[in-house]
């Protein structure tokens, strides 16, 4: 599907002399495993990071009706913590209370849930993990205004489903208080110590993409995801796979829409795992000059509405009778 607007070719700020390079800090090229590192977008408590000024950019070039989103989502991530009941209900049935579980997360505005166990590898170098289980939640933005990408129209949708996801995990994790377990709320505003993507696809929701995104059979990679940690007791799904291999290798579609040319077009060794990857010092300033991109998310055969659930079923159908 073709994009409403016509992107900017260039990026309108870059370094002069970049602090480091981004990939080196990601562990591009490196073959042994190691946890990642902050570097562009901040928690507020991981100190300077070396992208901070080309951050600062990219958050003060908003336009001034998205400010409020901003503050209404900032508010809630003063909110991750909170009174745990006295009163514990006893867990007896782990896959009821996954279904119940699951069940508040879609009626708080959820549109996909999965469970994992956390490991430390999904944390950011340096961070405890004080919780057994995650729930990631994928939000779906509206796909009319996303296909303005880049510009206002698609930021404020971003902005509206940070906003809306920041409220659900401060809602779902006062829900699983009241039962009386203990809890955290990971609101999207800004980087936190838990990785969202290696949780989801553990979790189930979907698979990475080619543009270093996830793709999920609902919503293709029209979507934006947040996570809850909690011990209580809930059973874990398992990763997927809907297909998403099967023409990520061969579709070039994010490859030649992104302007700064910032998509691999094979997968990259990144910290121990050969992965798909985008090249971070190519795709930052271009990101950061134009309200936070997207091009490559929406552009994606999978985001087209209701294409995910018969593309996959056509890949897995078509890669058994070649491996039959």
């Amino acid at each position: 599907m073709k994009l409403k607007s016509q992107p900017p070719k260039e990026a309108t700020v870059t370094y002069r002399e970049a602090p480091c390079s981004g990939n080196e800090i990601n562990g591009l090229g490196e073959k042994e495993f190691r946890r990642a590192k902050y570097i562009y977008h901040s928690n507020g408590k991981s100190g300077p990071l070396p992208f901070d000024k080309m951050q600062h950019v990219f958050r003060y070039s908003v336009p001034a009706k998205m400010l409020p989103r901003i503050v209404r989502g900032a508010w809630a991530t003063f909110r991750p913590h909170g009174t745990i009941s006295d009163h514990r209900f006893e867990v007896s049935d782990a896959k009821k209370m996954t279904q119940q579980i699951k069940a508040k997360a879609l009626d708080l505005g959820a549109g996909v849930v999965g469970i994992c166990e956390v490991k430390d590898e999904y944390l950011v170098e340096g961070a405890v993990n004080k919780y057994r289980y995650a729930i990631a939640l994928g939000l779906p933005m509206d796909r009319e205004k996303m296909l303005t990408v880049p510009g206002h129209t698609a930021a404020m949708e971003v902005q509206r489903v940070y906003t809306q996801g920041s409220y659900l995990t401060v809602d779902l994790t006062r829900y699983i208080r009241s039962l009386g377990w203990p809890t955290k709320a990971l609101p999207i505003n800004s980087s936190s110590e838990y990785l969202h993507i290696p949780i989801a696809i553990a979790a189930g929701i979907g698979e990475l993409g080619k543009h270093g995104s996830l793709i999920c059979k609902e919503y293709g990679s029209n979507f934006r995801l947040t996570t809850v940690l909690t011990d209580l007791p809930l059973v874990p799904d398992k990763p997927v796979d809907i297909g998403v291999e099967d023409i990520c290798a061969t579709c070039q579609a994010c490859t030649r829409a992104c302007p700064p040319d910032a998509i691999f077009s094979e997968k990259q060794w990144v910290r121990g795992t050969k992965k798909w990857y985008v090249d971070f010092d190519k795709c930052v300033p271009y990101f950061s000059s134009t309200y936070g991109c997207g091009i490559c998310l929406e552009v994606c055969p999978w985001s087209e509405p209701g294409r995910g659930p018969k593309l996959s079923e056509k890949l897995l159908n078509l890669r058994e009778k070649k491996s039959g």
